[in-house]
């Protein structure tokens, strides 16, 4: 066994979630005092996300973690000045589909750094994102607000190898209640579904949330149409596997295919491989009059569809793509050789060329059905899957914006995919999701119009998250911190939180 796989199997990281170690302690005590005074930030442009209108030469006034006021106005006494001529704020990013690496010192602060005031964690893994979800919540903990998913409940047998990740397994109605009842306790915001549900056990996931007062996100089942899926009540659909099966003029026969998929217990890999050449009928056999019906299913039942195109991108292109290098000092030297590991030897080993070139023209052809989801107004969550090869917390999510861009999304769209629909999803539109009076002043300020072009939303200043001001040197020290934390070893606190696209290695 070679050492960076060895590396691998003992840290238990499944999906590539790599680990970072230590503790993050690079912000002060003081400087997580929330602030009582008034914050005035002039001069800027403020972006209405929904419709895309600028109003220039605005005052955005900040008491306490809320905004007071928003429009031409004179600075109180007393409030502290930002002159910001010239720049533009939106409201706070959310990316709504993260797998944190490493500790506090890391993904927390990366996520600020970029904009993020907001992340879904998608699986519940480590009893330690809850720790994080509730102190960031109460003030004493630097990083994002954090809504977290339970553990993964899957089928039996599960695509999980148990000695890389923990996923609760179940085989019937009762164990799926069960289930359910469990991850209330635990303190899950919500249920997380994978693949292999069984139709009996994901129906009964699905009215057991209902009872406890718990929403359900994830996966479609394979044994369940997207469709059923949305008619149910499952809140969203991530990626874009089961959706494209839904929507072939073979549906039929790719349904049966898919049934078909036999795995033993934790061998996703062999699950992901045969999927692929599944995904390929359904793609060269796309439905206009299918995706009209399932697509408008989705829209009329406010069922969100979190896209994940950086993931896609990478999975699909595993020969095209690699970690942007001014990045890799954000990442441990396990973490890059973790990544390197799972592309070369889980993706890109013993395939023909017919195959690469498949996986290739699989890329192009996810693109085109975002920009269909989009032609008919199916509501979009900006969701990167970070975790996954060779996404870096926090940066991954600008790469998200331009990739919907990229498959035909407007700037604006993209922006509203990112702020007001997770706003929305979360119920918490009264509070996020727009720069307005009497909203938390979660707020990201830019030195370009991202409006103009979505690559803007990497020029940074300032990001603003419950009335604190994280200014452009503040930003810097957060980076910094990361940078040096990565350089030393990991620790028992590190986690390994578990990505969804198959990532178990070979024996």
């Amino acid at each position: 066994m070679n050492s960076s796989r060895r590396q691998f199997l003992a840290r238990g990281a499944a999906g590539a979630a790599v680990l970072a170690g230590g503790s993050f302690t690079a912000t002060s005590a003081s400087a997580l005092v929330r602030p009582t005074r008034i914050t005035a930030l002039t001069n800027v442009t403020v972006i209405d996300v929904a419709s895309g209108r600028r109003d220039r030469h605005q005052t955005v006034l900040i008491g306490g973690e809320r905004i007071i006021g928003v429009g031409r106005l004179p600075v109180p006494r007393g409030a502290v000045e930002i002159d910001l001529a010239g720049k533009y704020v939106i409201p706070g990013l959310a990316d709504m589909h993260v797998h944190s690496l490493g500790d506090e010192r890391v993904s927390p602060p990366l996520y600020l750094a970029n904009g993020l005031t907001t992340v879904r964690e998608m699986a519940g893994t480590n009893p330690m994102l809850y720790d994080w979800r509730d102190r960031t919540a109460a003030g004493s903990l630097l990083g994002p607000r954090m809504v977290v998913a339970s553990n993964i409940i899957d089928g039996d047998p599960t695509l999980w190898d148990p000695n890389l990740i923990q996923v609760i397994v179940v085989d019937d109605a009762d164990a799926a209640r069960a289930a359910v009842r469990r991850v209330k306790g635990e303190g899950a915001d919500f249920v997380k579904v994978y693949s292999r549900l069984s139709r009996t056990a994901w129906l009964a996931v699905i009215d057991e949330a209902r009872k406890v007062g718990l929403t359900v996100h994830g996966h479609g089942p394979d044994e369940v149409t997207s469709k059923e899926v949305s008619q149910a009540g499952q809140r969203s659909i991530e990626h874009i596997h089961s959706l494209g099966l839904a929507v072939s003029t073979r549906e039929a026969e790719v349904r049966r295919l898919v049934l078909a998929i036999k795995v033993a217990n934790g061998d996703y890999n062999s699950w992901f491989r045969q999927l692929h050449p599944i995904e390929w009928i359904a793609a060269n056999t796309y439905s206009p009059s299918r995706a009209a019906d399932v697509f408008g299913t989705l829209r009329r039942n406010n069922t969100r569809v979190t896209p994940t195109l950086t993931m896609h991108n990478v999975l699909d292109q595993v020969d095209y793509t690699r970690l942007d290098p001014n990045l890799a000092k954000y990442m441990s030297e396990d973490s890059i050789g973790t990544y390197d590991y799972v592309i070369q030897n889980l993706y890109a080993a013993n395939r023909g060329a017919e195959e690469i070139s498949h996986q290739h023209e699989m890329w192009a052809w996810r693109q085109r059905f975002v920009r269909e989801l989009i032609a008919h107004d199916v509501p979009l969550m900006a969701g990167t899957d970070t975790g996954t090869p060779y996404s870096v917390p926090g940066f991954a999510l600008h790469d998200e914006l331009e990739h919907l861009v990229g498959a035909g999304a407007t700037p604006r769209q993209a922006l509203y995919a990112a702020t007001a629909e997770p706003a929305e999803f979360l119920g918490m539109s009264a509070d996020l999701g727009s720069v307005e009076p009497r909203k938390i002043a979660d707020l990201v300020v830019l030195d370009a119009d991202p409006l103009t072009d979505i690559r803007n939303s990497r020029k940074i200043h300032t990001v603003v998250t419950r009335g604190r001001v994280i200014s452009s040197a503040d930003r810097q020290k957060l980076l910094a911190g990361v940078e040096a934390a990565v350089k030393e070893p990991p620790t028992a606190a590190s986690i390994a939180a578990g990505g969804c696209c198959g990532t178990k290695p070979r024996r």
